[in-house]
């Protein structure tokens, strides 16, 4: 009989313990109505609900603002650069904490990387002599044979009008002739060689840095602006087998780029070119007794074909506006972008030579 006696005590307590949080939540919940009555009864009158439907739309949106907060610490955790800081944080102070991608992403690659250019400053280089290391150090590339690679200088004239002219007309398709051997059809004619249609397009970067006679300090913050007049801007030219952009569009593999340096376009009016034939892939771990020629996805002469097309349809002549009509080429590349139903491919299929 004890015994029963006090397991009922024991369950009594238990009730009594077990109630108590509840008791308490009531009485804070009550007084925090009764603190704010007037204010609930007033936004509940302005929402147009009782307040007991005024309380659970409080407790759902008190809840939506949980899980929102929980997710966004989520993808701050998983992705810190796609949520903003948090106020207090400044830009600097969020970039310290994780280093992003450099500022200028540039895929040009400077000039200060093939040249010494401060050492070429120091002392006189008058451009002609400029374009001789130029040429000479192109030529020393691949083994002393230069394959792979070609260059040349022009004046920041030049330069001008061919980037004027390709403002307005940023891309063109040059014909690469095909010298095969020649197939006689049975009626004794011979074929005409065939020829493969490369689609270039011109980009523009921003333009270089001064270039100075002294190394620049790593640890002085380079000014925002120049001291001097800015200088034109870095382009390049994308030259890409007409067929293969066809079916890859802008993923298709440039064959050859054309890069326009203009550092010392204002101290020596010399703009230099260098232009990359592309590697094949499939031949990257050639042997060494493999003839280097089947290395590149490109000719040296096809290479050099395709530079002088682009100046000869995009150097227009001197004191030739965009407007006027001069040579067949300027009318042809005028007639692929304003005309493109009355472009004549048989007659710029003519203006190309067959290379032996």
């Amino acid at each position: 009989m004890s015994i029963r006696l006090a397991l009922n005590s024991l369950a009594r307590r238990s009730r009594q313990h077990a109630s108590l949080p509840r008791l308490h939540t009531r009485s804070a919940t009550s007084a925090y109505d009764i603190k704010y009555a007037d204010k609930l009864h007033q936004k509940a009158k302005q929402s147009g609900v009782d307040l007991d439907e005024l309380k659970v739309q409080a407790r759902q949106e008190a809840h939506r603002g949980q899980k929102e907060e929980a997710e966004t610490a989520f993808v701050r955790k998983v992705h810190p650069k796609t949520i903003p800081a948090a106020d207090g944080v400044t830009p600097s102070t969020a970039e310290k904490t994780l280093p992003g991608p450099r500022t200028d992403s540039s895929p040009i690659k400077p000039l200060s990387s093939i040249l010494n250019v401060a050492k070429l400053l120091a002392t006189p280089h008058p451009p002609s002599q400029i374009s001789a290391l130029w040429t000479a150090y192109h030529a020393s590339r691949s083994g002393g044979t230069g394959r792979g690679y070609i260059c040349a200088s022009l004046p920041l004239d030049a330069y001008n009008r061919m980037t004027n002219v390709a403002k307005r007309y940023p891309s063109f398709v040059l014909p690469v002739p095909r010298q095969h051997r020649p197939e006689t059809s049975p009626l004794g004619n011979t074929s005409e060689p065939a020829h493969e249609f490369f689609y270039l397009q011109w980009d523009f970067y921003s333009t270089p840095s001064q270039p100075s006679a002294t190394e620049p300090d790593p640890f002085q913050s380079v000014p925002s602006t120049p001291s001097c007049i800015n200088l034109p801007p870095v382009s390049t030219v994308l030259f890409t087998p007409l067929q293969e952009y066809k079916l890859r569009g802008s993923f298709a593999t440039p064959y050859l780029v054309l890069t326009f340096h203009t550092d010392l376009s204002y101290s020596h009016d010399l703009v230099l070119l260098r232009g990359e034939i592309t590697p094949s892939a499939a031949v990257t771990d050639a042997k060494p007794g493999r003839d280097i020629a089947d290395r590149y996805l490109l000719s040296q002469v096809d290479a050099q074909m395709l530079a002088v097309g682009l100046q000869e349809y995009y150097l227009w002549s001197k004191g030739k506006g965009a407007e006027e009509r001069d040579s067949t080429a300027e009318e042809l590349l005028r007639r692929f972008h304003e005309r493109p139903n009355d472009f004549d491919w048989q007659e710029l299929l003519k203006r190309s030579v067959v290379t032996p």
